[in-house]
């Protein structure tokens, strides 16, 4: 990308009142950006409004220092392959999928190996989709080939190890897992994916993260060195100027994003009110599949995703279940026939085995220490040791408000 057709790209986001469908309403009737600030002010009135047409004719002030700002970044070197890069509405190299959604970005900020592929022709846009065909670039994002995987910032324990290990075993298969950086279950979703490549075999992206803040930034903090990873082994996609800060309104506007990139969406825990029961609608209002994990009836964190299962929503158990549904991709490897979330450790502490009584006391729902006394009729001093070892093994977690949940794999 030059730096005049930078500016103009820059200078058509940054004006007052100039939203994507206004833009794209320009784009059509004038061409490139560069041809919308040439036409003269009554051209102009036949497309935008009296404001919208005074703010076109006059550099935005914070055009100077972002153009300086962008074009710098852009033009940084490649570190160990990771590429800066601006793909815009109508560049070969923009994701097709997004322009079937609605307000799809007109500019969108890439970082990492990864790319999205290009609008192939017909014969080898069917040639990719065969089950059996292998991309032609590992580092290519195909949206077909793509699941987002979102839940809860909050999860409970069993919620966090089920979206980590479906994430790992979704890569496993062949997919590529598309999240949004946030704590919870995008964190562990994204961390999942990662751990799904093989050690030692072809490098390929294992996942895409859309952020809600500009590319120069990491939100949450706590993600920075996941990010540098993702960055390794897959992309981070903005459609925020460098520099956007951490704005409420951003995050729920880039889950149309995270539905438009990705085949399908896979909710693991989400509460009634949760950001990714948005993620959900949009995916369904797409035409897409939508899949939940169930949970306890008493755990807040279900709730989104029993509702969910309600309006339709695929009940899932494991990673076959939602690959049946992908078709084309229950064939792909041995291993997706795995029920992640019955992973267990194989170096434990103690004798807790399947049949521990202790284990079957406290079942799968959450559960108080005075309870467990009542039905365990341990002493407190046992009580509280057994756990202890159930802690270390990874079969017991502790929960705020002096909880303990058993884990699935226990």
């Amino acid at each position: 990308m030059e730096r005049d057709e930078l500016k103009a790209w820059l200078r058509l986001t940054l004006s007052p009142g100039i939203g994507n469908v206004s833009a794209r309403k320009l784009l059509e009737t004038f061409g490139l950006p560069q041809g919308i600030f040439e036409q003269t002010t009554s051209a102009l009135r036949q497309v935008a409004t009296t404001a919208q047409t005074q703010a076109l004719r006059s550099e935005p002030p914070a055009l100077s220092a972002l153009l300086e700002t962008t074009w710098s970044w852009l033009n940084q070197s490649e570190v160990n392959g990771c590429q800066h890069k601006i793909v815009t509405l109508g560049d070969p190299g923009y994701p097709q999928v997004l322009l079937g959604i609605d307000d799809p970005p007109l500019m969108l900020y890439l970082l990492g190996k990864a790319s999205f592929m290009a609008c192939l022709p017909p014969d080898a846009a069917d040639a990719a989709s065969d089950a059996t065909a292998s991309l032609p670039d590992p580092w290519l994002i195909d949206a077909q080939r793509c699941l987002a995987v979102v839940g809860s910032r909050n999860p409970t324990p069993q919620g966090a190890r089920n979206a980590r290990l479906f994430a790992k075993a979704l890569v496993q298969a062949g997919l590529t897992v598309v999240s949004g950086l946030a704590l919870g279950v995008d964190g562990a979703a994204h961390e999942g994916a990662l751990e799904g490549l093989p050690e030692g075999g072809t490098e390929r992206a294992a996942t895409l993260a859309v952020i809600g803040t500009g590319l120069d930034r990491v939100y949450p903090k706590a993600h920075y060195r996941l990010a540098h990873r993702i960055a390794q082994h897959g992309l981070l996609l903005s459609e925020y100027p460098l520099g956007t800060p951490p704005l409420n309104a951003n995050f729920p506007k880039r889950n149309r994003l995270i539905a438009g990139l990705a085949r399908g969406t896979l909710v693991v825990e989400a509460a009634l009110q949760s950001g990714s029961l948005i993620t959900a609608r949009l995916t369904a209002e797409q035409g897409k599949d939508v899949f939940a994990i169930p949970g306890s009836i008493h755990a807040t964190q279900s709730r989104g995703c029993h509702a969910l299962i309600k309006q339709g929503a695929k009940l899932v158990e494991s990673t076959q279940d939602v690959l049946e549904e992908l078709q084309g991709f229950s064939a792909w490897s041995a291993a997706t026939e795995c029920r992640p979330d019955h992973e267990v450790t194989h170096s434990r502490v103690g004798t807790f085995e399947e049949g521990n009584t202790l284990l079957q006391a406290i079942g799968f729902d959450p559960v108080g220490l005075d309870a467990l006394q009542g039905r365990t009729r341990l002493t407190t001093a046992d009580l509280q040791a057994q756990l202890m070892a159930l802690e270390i093994n990874g079969q017991v977690a502790r929960l705020p408000g002096g909880l303990f949940q058993r884990l699935s794999g226990a």
